[in-house]
């Protein structure tokens, strides 16, 4: 928790944390990423989701239910090189390719977490892909 008191008197009140390595602050009850990863919900997603005991995590974004994945600047930086189609919206979020996707659906029920992007990174980001093999030349 963090307290201060303004010049003009009034007090500030922030909860500051570390969520998967991402720093968080929250403010007014929302809980605040650098970015974020968007998983929309069909209902099978919606059941997986509320198995894991999930079910308080899940979100109205446009009209549709989704989880929101917090990421660092340094994890949304390896997705974009892994991904280059992926965009982020004004909210700094974005839809994962299908595969992508999957991936970390299963990671987060696997884990009955959303705190998932330390391991996942590593299943997504590929920093070799793309390009050729270096040879050793004798």
């Amino acid at each position: 928790m963090f307290a201060a008191i303004t010049a003009g008197g009034g007090l500030v009140c922030e909860n500051r944390a570390t969520l998967g390595g991402v720093k968080i602050l929250q403010t007014g009850g929302e809980w605040m990423a650098d970015y974020y990863i968007d998983i929309f919900l069909d209902d099978e997603k919606i059941k997986k989701v509320e198995s894991a005991g999930l079910a308080g995590e899940i979100r109205e974004i446009d009209g549709k239910k989704a989880v929101q994945i917090g990421l660092t600047s340094k994890e949304q930086k390896k997705l974009v090189k892994g991904f280059p189609d992926v965009t982020f919206d004004s909210s700094n979020a974005c839809v994962l390719p299908e595969q992508a996707e999957n991936i970390l659906m299963n990671l987060i029920v696997t884990m009955k977490t959303l705190d998932v992007m330390k391991g996942a990174i590593m299943k997504l980001y590929n920093p070799l892909s793309g390009r050729e093999l270096r040879a050793k030349v004798f």
